[in-house]
């Protein structure tokens, strides 16, 4: 009787901590694919904005071509 009062005693603890482990760590898987899925938006939004950028780099480019060769006439 001892000795499952002691078994008990010891195995309940035990088993609450492994299943709060396993809980804290679903809870971090489910926070690090958001954090993932919010890296990837935030990368697409700045390529997207990058190459908004760079074509109105090269539209500007072309005007100044144009008005360089025009001048240079």
């Amino acid at each position: 009787m001892a000795d499952a009062r002691a078994l008990l005693s010891v195995g309940i603890p035990t088993l609450a901590v492994l299943v709060g482990i396993l809980i804290n760590n679903s809870r971090l898987s489910d926070l690090r694919a958001y954090i993932d899925h919010r890296f990837s938006d935030a990368e697409r939004v700045n390529e997207a904005r990058t190459n908004l950028i760079l074509g109105k780099i090269e539209d500007i480019d072309n005007r100044l071509s144009r008005l360089e060769e025009r001048f240079a006439r």
